[in-house]
């Protein structure tokens, strides 16, 4: 039996591979373009496991995907590859069509033929798992319920829009044809391997290097966080018991707002790596001009999974954020790394022009 993983070289694609083939003997394979977020280095300790293979290549290439599942017929197709970024989004949608949109529906296209040609038994046993977001749900005034999985859809940015798009395409190859769909939204990951554009990996990296912390308008936003190790432990939790055609929300419990969650990595980057001078990291942060359509609230009941499954998430954010700061002080060459010219292009863009 073998899985086969789309995005596997991105954030939480390449930490469900590790956390998989740390839990499972199953082989993966892991299929990634490898765009700017994808980075081979994350899976650099499963060089020569022959549980794991990569493959280069895209979600829209129909011919190459065919081949792919007709060679390996994997019993489950997990998909993460998308394009996430929400800033990104708003200076170039396009991509997040082509990829998130255009891609998926490649990608199920690919399945369903598969899927068609399948005997008894491996009908039963395939899963295609789609791998979303709680941004598709909008915005929640505060004191609002938190989102549940019969919550209606309202995407506010091209970035939730696409994924809002893949959703439904998702649903309706599950409903229409009878492709065995499951579905997850997940709240705002954090931990190892996070590409230092997202909030977290981006205030490690500036407080190190001397730079402000810029945090958009008040820094009031909400969010859930998630720990990635969780969201992992979840994904394989909705595979091996989830129901065809359902869809599970998959969250922290730990709404906080943006400024508070800088504020912790401060306080950790503070004691864990104090700067020269002896004066705290907090002088660096600054308020800057927010970014358009900016939903003020995020929030992810996560009660069915844990009522249907079984599943809630082992990590606290204080004992989360604690290994994801440790993690990036221990680790400077992958940092370093990653920190290309298309990176440093990428926060003159966004952040230059905004008013402090």
């Amino acid at each position: 039996m073998t899985i086969l993983v789309t995005g596997g070289a991105g954030f939480i694609g390449s930490n469900f591979i590790i956390d998989w083939l740390a839990e499972r003997d199953e082989p993966v394979i892991n299929l990634d373009q490898l765009t700017y977020a994808g980075n081979l280095e994350n899976l650099a300790e499963l060089r020569g496991d022959p549980r794991y293979a990569f493959v280069r290549g895209d979600i829209g290439d129909r011919a190459a995907i065919a081949d792919l599942l007709e060679r390996h017929a994997p019993r489950a197709v997990i998909h993460f590859a998308a394009e996430s970024h929400v800033d990104r989004s708003i200076h170039g949608p396009g991509d997040f069509i082509q990829t998130n949109v255009v891609g998926t529906f490649h990608l199920l296209e690919c399945a369903r033929a598969r899927f068609s040609a399948m005997d008894a038994a491996g009908e039963a046993a395939f899963r295609f798992l789609h791998v979303s977001t709680d941004e598709v749900y909008g915005s929640l005034e505060s004191g609002a319920p938190a989102f549940s999985e019969v919550h209606r859809y309202q995407p506010n940015s091209p970035y939730s829009a696409s994924k809002a798009s893949s959703d439904h395409l998702v649903r309706a190859y599950g409903h229409t044809y009878g492709l065995p769909v499951l579905t997850t939204h997940c709240s705002n990951n954090y931990g190892p391997y996070q590409f230092p554009e997202k909030l977290i990996p981006l205030m490690i990296v500036n407080a190190l290097t001397g730079k402000f912390l810029p945090i958009y308008g008040d820094g009031r936003q909400i969010r859930d966080w998630l720990y990635v190790s969780d969201h992992c432990a979840a994904i394989r939790r909705v595979l091996d018991a989830g129901r065809p055609g359902e869809t599970y929300n998959i969250g922290g419990w730990n709404e906080l707002p943006n400024l508070d969650i800088v504020r912790a990595v401060v306080g950790l980057l503070d004691e864990l790596h104090p700067r020269a001078d002896g004066r705290s990291y907090g002088e660096q942060i600054v308020h800057v001009a927010d970014r358009p359509g900016h939903d003020r609230r995020y929030a992810i009941d996560a009660g069915k999974i844990e009522r249907e499954l079984g599943w809630r998430p082992a990590e606290t954010f204080a004992t989360g954020i604690r290994k994801t700061v440790r993690w990036y002080l221990d680790h400077p060459d992958w940092l370093a790394n990653v920190q290309s010219g298309a990176y440093r292009d990428w926060l003159e863009k966004n952040y230059t022009d905004r008013n402090r």
